[in-house]
């Protein structure tokens, strides 16, 4: 059963396969000021977002977990990703842990400092949060050479 609801879903740009998917989240990551590489979802399969609301929301074929190697931690990614976002902040997130120790947390609300400080504040639904370099979870845009006739 999805978590979208109908009526949600149906004023959102849809988007299909991995490869669009994978360019539109981007995009709109760079657009609400947050780093490119927070989404490192593979196989996605569908992306929408309701441009009207924030309403996000991304999913892949396989739950996936990414360690963020500048940082040192896992994050794992379920089947089915869905968050509202603003400028410099995810809010309402679902489908995204991080482990801490021996466990997994929920993680609910990201967001980066405005006025940039360069960190970016991971929280959790129970109050605890961490703070890390944003330039942690950015990666490089891929360059497309063009050939001069």
């Amino acid at each position: 059963m999805s978590l979208v609801l109908e009526e949600v879903k149906a004023k959102a740009e849809v988007y299909y396969g991995d490869k669009l998917c994978k360019e539109k989240s981007k995009l709109l990551l760079k657009e609400v000021g947050l780093p490119n590489g927070f989404l490192p979802l593979q196989d996605i399969k569908e992306c929408e977002c309701n441009r009207e609301t924030g309403f996000v929301w991304l999913k892949q074929k396989n739950s996936r977990t990414h360690k963020f190697e500048q940082i040192g931690k896992l994050v794992s990614y379920g089947t089915e990703v869905t968050t509202y976002v603003e400028q410099n902040k995810i809010k309402s997130l679902s489908g995204v842990k991080a482990k801490e120790l021996f466990f997994w947390i929920t993680l609910n609300e990201i967001c980066v400092d405005d006025p940039p400080t360069g960190k970016i504040t991971f929280k959790t639904p129970t109050g605890l949060f961490r703070s890390y370099p944003v330039l942690a979870l950015k990666v490089e845009e891929e360059v497309k050479e063009v050939k001069e006739n």
